[in-house]
């Protein structure tokens, strides 16, 4: 009776730990899986999912590409125009599940931003998506493209297309030629493995807020889209990330507005560390409101991430600038306080 006794506790003892351990496993964050880095002989699709890209920009980069020793594909109906969009959103879905599908494709670029992605996002066919696990890459309004592949468990990346340097005679900054490929190719010059992002003093003067390191995922990109993402199914999850948010053009007041609804939707509360990238100070859509350094940009940044008792990076070449650092979405970076550093743990 007693030996029964003592068996059925250690049966039950173990049922107990075996569903903890099935609850704590279920909550342990979900490792993205890196898209295959590309190599030339690769086949690249570009996309238009957003604003209506211009022909020069996209054919010029698209020689580029190929000079390089790529193969490109692209839809002629990519430069469609509808009021302010790269055809209807039907087309652009459709575009974006093609690439995802087409078995000889193996690298999806956004030509541009604009406006236009989170139109399309519930025509997308995210199974085709997690099912072929691609690399895309893109920046401003393809913010909501790289939630998407973020849910679905892909790291994506956030950074430069041809609207954006690749496009020009000159090509991209020295900078964000040598990080793009480094983030995205697979050569010599940039092989597997982790690296550092060097940051000369012409490129950007990185200061910082907090003190010491932080390893995690990085989620984010563009804030006026992370912010219109909170309330939907693609919102980012910030819990136990780092934190990267850019922007242009905008007012410090809607900077402000974007990051309290942020904090006001628990999105600051359980971040290990942030990475503020390039916020431009010549903002259109208003006059200057105030002369009180605190609500300028800079300001308002400061009131939201000084004292979060975590470590940040400011003023990093991320985002619409000249000096544009490809990073992975999803991928797990180290951000160092002390030493200003951003450092990418590719696998």
């Amino acid at each position: 009776m007693i030996h029964r006794v003592k068996t059925q506790l250690v049966v039950s003892m173990a049922v107990a730990i075996t569903a903890v351990s099935a609850v704590c496993s279920a909550a342990e964050p979900q490792k993205l899986v890196w898209p295959k880095r590309l190599a030339p002989g690769d086949t690249i699709a570009l996309i238009a999912p957003a604003g209506p890209p211009d022909r020069e920009q996209v054919m010029r980069f698209k020689n580029h590409v190929e000079q390089r020793g790529y193969k490109v594909k692209l839809r002629e109906d990519m430069f469609n125009v509808e009021g302010y969009l790269a055809g209807s959103d039907k087309r652009r879905a459709e575009e974006f599940n093609e690439a995802f599908a087409d078995p000889e494709v193996d690298g999806v670029l956004a030509v541009r931003g604009g406006y236009g992605c989170m139109r399309m996002m519930p025509l997308i066919d995210w199974d085709v998506v997690k099912k072929n696990p691609k690399l895309l890459l893109g920046y401003s309004d393809i913010t909501a493209l790289h939630a998407g592949m973020n849910k679905v468990g892909i790291v994506s990346f956030h950074g430069p297309g041809p609207a954006s340097g690749l496009g020009s005679e000159k090509g991209p900054t020295e900078f964000t030629g040598k990080y793009l490929l480094r983030a995205v190719e697979a050569s010599p010059e940039s092989p597997a493995g982790p690296y550092t992002v060097e940051v000369p003093k012409d490129v950007s003067e990185v200061d910082s807020f907090g003190k010491g390191k932080a390893t995690s995922r990085l989620v984010g990109g563009n804030l006026s889209l992370i912010s219109a993402l909170e309330g939907t199914p693609y919102a980012i999850d910030t819990d136990g990330a780092i934190l990267v948010i850019e922007d242009v053009n905008e007012a410090p007041y809607r900077i402000d507005r974007m990051i309290q609804q942020l904090k006001l939707a628990g999105k600051l509360d359980n971040i290990k560390g942030a990475v503020l990238g390039k916020f431009t100070e010549d903002f259109v859509r208003e006059d200057k409101l105030t002369d009180d350094q605190r609500f300028d940009t800079t300001g308002v940044l400061r009131q939201y991430f000084e004292n979060l008792g975590v470590p940040v990076l400011v003023n990093f070449p991320i985002g619409h600038y000249p000096q544009n650092c490809t990073v992975p979405l999803g991928g797990e970076v180290e951000i160092d306080a002390d030493a200003k550093t951003l450092k990418i743990l590719a696998p």
